[in-house]
């Protein structure tokens, strides 16, 4: 790992700052401001005469990103957590350590510098420096500077290094780190209480999906990565809580592309004597809400799209939008024959012992589900893929059920929950069934979840929000793992190589 022949020269250099008596590693450190207080304080100093401002002591640090060194000068571009900030350094302010400075300073290494303001020939304010000191030696060379770090795949790897090189994907993480504080404080004002559930579960459910399998030694049992959070909160309101929240982790043992991760950050909130509509309603304020805190206009680039986040959001039904958007005849979308043929004709592989509606998912997934780009609640489900909802009064074929879809992709799902535990018990009866005729992502049957309704849960409605999605859609990132501070990635054969040195 330290055989590269740039970090043999850089630990040769740490070693050389210790035979001078500096610590290379030093923890005794202070600043007085961030990069950008620095230049909003003393903006001041281009309206002085000499423009500079020695009556005051400013002590600052950060990176170095950039130098460039001249006989008895030098000026270092430091970066710290909120910008950029030049630094003169001269042989007339620090003597023979000035040599020292020019040898052992590298872009890479963290400084502490201590000086005053004032501004610079070329007209930038920068820290003339009095005082300079290497906090943090940086043994890895970063990238070389005119290309950055461009491999895609080595970003994501080391985020570190990725967030070092390119300032504006430490943006995208403060973006999305104000996008979750918001929905938080947005649910807490809307009277939702915030709970936190099992990440181990007994049983594998609340939503179809292959879970992660781990075991639990004291027990000697198997336990599984929670699926989502559902069933739990649930369980909430048979307690009597009216409105709970959580934002967590959930893991899924599927495939990973650019809108899925193993492990991924969702919303799920569940609110007692309220229905669907009042969910589509209360999502659509969520979103007037987000734009107006982060200050975003209502129509977004998104990768090729500009989408209009105007409300309302449209709502068209599901099997309608199968016929008027998919543009399948009514005589294919009713008939579990004429879509197996359906199917078969455009080379779409299906499970064949599925009903009905699952074919009708297929119809929908392949057909209609990426022409969905402007923020489209799709309304109406059939019954026999949502069997956690509850039936239409009007349509027992049809739960009273929304998913919200933007650029294509889904973005939540929400219904008014079923809590009728016959009812319950049935279809889990038929997940079972339909377990066994190959659907390895069909719910397990959970006893207890049955036993909590049994004793009464009001009538509710609840919601699951892919916070990453939400995430990639407000800050224009077309990936999932440009979202993630630590996405999944295969593994290497063999160590990583260190960059060429600047």
């Amino acid at each position: 790992m330290f055989s590269n022949r740039y970090i043999e020269q850089r630990i040769e250099k740490a070693n050389e700052l210790r035979q001078i008596g500096k610590n290379p590693y030093e923890n005794r450190v202070e600043r007085t401001f961030l990069s950008n207080e620095f230049s909003e304080k003393f903006g001041y100093v281009f309206d002085l005469e000499n423009r500079r401002d020695e009556s005051v002591s400013v002590t600052l640090i950060g990176r170095i990103k950039f130098l460039r060194l001249m006989g008895k000068a030098s000026f270092f571009k430091i970066e710290d957590s909120a910008g950029q900030i030049q630094l003169y350094v001269s042989k007339n302010e620090l003597g023979e350590w000035f040599e020292n400075i020019k040898k052992l300073a590298e872009v890479g290494d963290i400084i502490q510098a201590t000086g005053y303001p004032f501004v610079t020939k070329t007209n930038e304010l920068s820290l003339h420096v009095n005082k300079f000191e290497i906090v943090t030696k940086a043994i890895a060379p970063l990238p070389e500077k005119f290309h950055g770090l461009q491999d895609k795949e080595l970003r994501y790897r080391q985020r570190y290094l990725d967030m070092i090189v390119n300032s504006e994907v430490r943006s995208v993480f403060e973006k999305r780190s104000k996008i979750v504080s918001q929905i938080r404080h947005f649910f807490e004002q809307k009277g939702f209480l915030e709970v936190e559930t099992p990440m181990l579960h007994p049983i594998a459910g609340g939503a179809n999906a292959r879970p992660f399998v781990t075991h639990h030694n004291a027990l000697g049992v198997d336990r599984f990565l929670r699926i989502a959070p559902e069933l739990y909160l649930k369980r909430l309101l048979v307690g009597g809580f009216d409105a709970v929240f959580e934002i967590n982790r959930n893991f899924r043992n599927e495939g990973m592309d650019h809108t899925h991760n193993p492990e991924f950050t969702m919303l799920e909130y569940y609110w007692a004597f309220h229905k669907f509509e009042d969910l589509i309603k209360l999502t659509e304020d969520l979103f007037e809400n987000l734009f107006n805190k982060l200050n975003l206009e209502k129509t977004l680039q998104y990768d090729n799209f500009e989408i209009d986040f105007s409300t309302p959001f449209r709502k068209i039904g599901y099997l309608e939008s199968i016929r008027e958007i998919g543009g399948i005849s009514d005589e294919i979308i009713n008939s579990r024959e004429k879509i197996i043929e359906f199917l078969n004709a455009n080379k779409i592989e299906f499970n064949r012992n599925a009903s009905i509606g699952y074919l009708q998912s297929e119809l929908f997934g392949n057909f209609v589900e990426d022409k969905l780009i402007n923020p489209t609640f799709v309304i109406d489900f059939p019954i026999d893929i949502s069997p956690l909802a509850r039936r239409s009064d009007q349509n027992s074929q049809i739960a009273d059920r929304f998913e919200l879809f933007i650029a294509g992709t889904e973005v939540s799902n929400g219904f008014s929950e079923l809590n009728d535990p016959i009812d319950q018990y049935e279809r889990f009866k038929a997940q079972i069934d339909a377990k066994s005729k190959g659907d390895h992502e069909a719910h397990e049957m959970d006893e207890d979840y049955i036993r909590a309704l049994m004793y009464g849960m009001p009538p509710a409605a609840g919601q699951g929000i892919g916070i990453d999605r939400l995430v990639m859609l407000l800050t224009n990132s077309i990936s999932i793992r440009d979202v993630l501070l630590f996405p999944a990635m295969k593994p290497l054969h063999g160590e990583l190589e260190i960059n060429e040195e600047n």
